[in-house]
């Protein structure tokens, strides 16, 4: 996984910028991560929030620590049972889910527990 770094003060930073957040430098880098963190926070939806998830719900949301990119904090779905128990601090790790036939091609990062 790879998260923006400034080159000047160090500071993590998501979502990516062409500014650091904290200095206000513009030498701003990608930096490789584990790709592991810990739940900050979630929630379970049971209604689409969205037109392009009707019929997908329940499903969790989690925020995610980042202990290895200065605690930067990632937002995904948590993979699994969708009535599974979640626990705040509890370790995931990402996984990435292409979609190389949409236009653009993009990629989610999606959660696991670890």
């Amino acid at each position: 996984m790879l998260v923006q770094r400034c080159k000047k003060c160090g500071t993590f930073q998501w979502g990516p910028e062409w500014i650091c957040h904290k200095c206000l430098s513009f030498d701003i880098d990608w930096h490789k991560v584990s790709g592991g963190g810990r739940i900050y926070s979630w929630e379970r939806p049971w209604h689409p929030v969205h037109p392009a998830l009707n019929g997908h719900g329940p499903y969790i949301v989690v925020l995610v620590d980042l202990p290895d990119a200065g605690n930067v904090r990632m937002l995904g779905n948590l993979l699994g049972d969708p009535r599974q128990e979640v626990r705040i601090g509890a370790e995931v790790q990402a996984v990435f889910e292409p979609h190389d036939d949409a236009k653009p091609p993009f990629t989610l990062v999606q959660w696991k527990l670890a």
